[in-house]
Parts: C-alpha cells; sequence; structure tokens
C-alpha cells in the first residue's frame, strides 16, 4: 500500500513539473517601428520639444547679456545699481530654471505631451500582446527590446508580427 501511493505520488509530481511553461517574446522597437502613428507622435514631440528649447535658449541668452552688460559696468555701478542688476540678473536665471522645468520637468509639458502621444500606442499593443497570449496560452510573453539578459531566443517564439496582425498593421 506504501509503494502505491509513493508511487502514485511521485508521477502526479513528476506530471505536474513537465508541465512546461509557454513563453512568447515580443520586439517593441520592431512593432514601434511599423506603427506610423508612433512615427507622427514621435516628431510632433520633436517639433514641441524644439520650439519649448528655442524658448528657453532665447532666456539664456537674456540671463547670458544681462551678465555680461552688469560684468562689463561692475566697477563704475553704485552699490545699489550693483545690487539691483545681480538680482535682475538671479531673477532671470531663476525664471530660466522655472521655464526648463516646466517644459522639460517630471511633470512638465513634454512629459504630458509624451504620454499623451504614447499611452494609447502603448495601450493598444498592450491589449493585442493580452489577447494573442490569452488565446495562445502563453504563460510569460517578454520584450526582447528591455529584456537585457536574453541572449538568444528562438525565431519560432517571437510573436511580434502577430501583435502587427492584431493592431491593423501588415508587415
Amino acid at each position: 500500500m506504501r509503494k502505491t501511493f509513493l508511487l502514485m505520488f511521485l508521477m502526479s509530481v513528476f506530471t505536474l513539473t513537465t508541465h512546461a511553461q509557454k513563453f512568447a517574446l515580443i520586439d517593441m522597437e520592431y512593432i514601434l517601428e511599423h506603427i506610423p502613428a508612433y512615427a507622427k507622435a514621435n516628431q510632433q514631440l520633436e517639433q514641441s520639444s524644439k520650439q519649448w528649447q528655442t524658448e528657453v535658449e532665447k532666456l539664456v541668452g537674456e540671463a547670458k547679456a544681462l551678465y555680461e552688460d552688469y560684468q562689463s559696468k561692475a566697477k563704475t555701478l553704485s552699490e545699489t545699481q550693483r545690487t539691483q542688476k545681480e538680482e535682475a540678473i538671479v531673477a532671470k536665471e531663476k525664471e530660466v530654471a522655472e521655464l526648463r522645468r516646466k517644459y522639460f520637468g517630471p511633470e512638465g509639458e513634454m512629459a504630458k505631451l509624451q504620454g499623451d502621444l504614447m499611452n494609447p500606442i502603448q495601450d493598444d499593443i498592450y491589449e493585442a500582446v493580452k489577447e494573442i497570449a490569452i488565446q495562445e496560452g502563453y504563460d510569460v510573453v517578454t520584450d526582447r527590446a528591455s529584456a537585457t539578459s536574453i541572449i538568444f531566443a528562438s525565431p519560432n517564439i517571437d510573436i511580434s508580427n502577430e501583435v502587427l496582425a492584431k493592431l491593423g498593421y501588415s508587415n
């Protein structure tokens, strides 16, 4: 009886351990390259970034001009005038820092715009991957582009083209 029980126990353990997980890979960079909305969003981000950077550089130029003016006239200015010019320079530098934070800070316009433009694309990709994973019974889907520890993966488990097809893009 004990041998039968032990044998059944070992067989059930063996059966459970032989159930392998199904893995799949996607290449997010490859997928994004094939989505026209992503390229358009990147162009829009680049245009906005250039425009905002121009504004920041203009203020930097104004701050630099104030400082150079101060340097050239510092010896001829009274103490009160020097203090006023120094305060104007500091105020302009604060204005530059505030504008940089407003546009390029963690909660700035660039981050908001990037979220507005990229989140819908990423959400669509996630939903497509999720649907494919459920349909095909994948336990894990890994992004090849961000998984630096993957040295080699069989092309047979790459479902990037299936994701693109699910999104309505053919390659």
